[in-house]
């Protein structure tokens, strides 16, 4: 029990911490000096963002329960969801049928910013909600079917089983291709350009988060900047799992570390593309991840 206690409490503590950290490196590296040619803000901004929110009137338009807490919802379901992803040796609830835990959890968080939304009774929010709920629902069937992939190659439920067996069948056709897919989906799951669809400032002011203010914003802002981190270390495990040691820290550097290049190749992205049309993006998904997720789960079926 102590030891499941002390390595919750780090994951927390990882996910917390660096989740914003990451995101200022590359707003002040990438997207700043890279893609602007300015200075930029500190690293650290995002916190000094957190808490100047902390500390600003909590304005509500609305008197509706669901807006009054989908924030916390969010936040609670987010971290939840990084105790079940394993950023060292093992998740801190690594259990039987984890990785279908992960999937409604992380669903919720979701859920919560739509709804919390639609609350809101803004139209601006409305139409950001629906395009989330759109992008979402497309986006993590591409994460899903990957994941299935890895349960049917190792006839495992736990993200433990998938990263042993992929770990020893390092030429899985199917496994490369799944991970292929979830990586050209983690553009539209962190929803940086061009996949920024739902909150579209120049079209719809930011779209779902329009009529958040003060503390609930910074908690929405933190959900976000921790459901990429998580989403990040999630493909650095489950389908780069090559080169871990057993040591809890060295692990949990390696794959901080793939989660970091990931967050750079993203930002990078973002800074050379402009955002697709709805049509365009899910063009994309539909033809282009959908398929290749669906191919790399017949291989699977198939054996190969």
């Amino acid at each position: 029990m102590g030891k499941l206690i002390g390595l919750s409490v780090v994951n927390l503590l990882i996910l917390l911490f660096l989740a914003p950290i990451y995101e200022g490196f590359v707003r002040k590296y990438i997207r700043a000096q890279v893609a602007h040619s300015r200075i930029g803000p500190p690293v650290w901004q995002p916190f000094l963002d957190i808490f100047k929110l902390m500390l600003k009137e909590d304005l509500r338009p609305s008197r509706d329960l669901i807006f009054k807490v989908a924030p916390m919802v969010c936040l609670g379901a987010t971290l939840v969801g990084g105790l079940l992803v394993p950023i060292g040796t093992n998740a801190p609830l690594d259990m039987a049928g984890d990785f279908i835990v992960f999937i409604y959890i992380m669903g919720l968080s979701v859920v919560a910013l739509i709804m919390g939304a639609m609350a809101s009774s803004s139209p601006f929010a409305y139409v950001g909600a629906t395009r989330e709920m759109m992008m979402f629902l497309i986006v993590e069937v591409v994460a899903v079917v990957a994941l299935i992939t890895g349960a049917v190659n190792s006839h495992s439920l736990r993200f433990s089983g998938i990263i042993s067996w992929y770990t020893s069948h390092p030429f899985s056709l199917s496994m490369i291709l799944a991970g292929l897919a979830l990586f050209l989906a983690l553009q539209a799951q962190f929803g940086k350009l061009p996949f920024d669809i739902p909150e579209a400032e120049t079209e719809i002011m930011g779209g779902p988060l329009i009529e958040m203010s003060g503390p609930r914003l910074a908690l929405f802002y933190w959900a976000m900047w921790i459901r990429r981190l998580i989403y990040a270390c999630l493909f650095a495990s489950v389908f780069l799992p090559w080169g871990r040691t057993g040591i809890f820290a060295l692990d949990a550097l390696i794959t901080l570390a793939i989660a970091f290049l990931i967050y750079v190749v993203i930002g990078v992205v973002e800074v050379v593309n402009p955002r697709l049309r709805i049509d365009q993006a899910l063009s994309y998904y539909l033809v282009v991840l959908v398929a290749l997720g669906l191919a790399s789960m017949v291989l699977a079926y198939l054996a190969v």
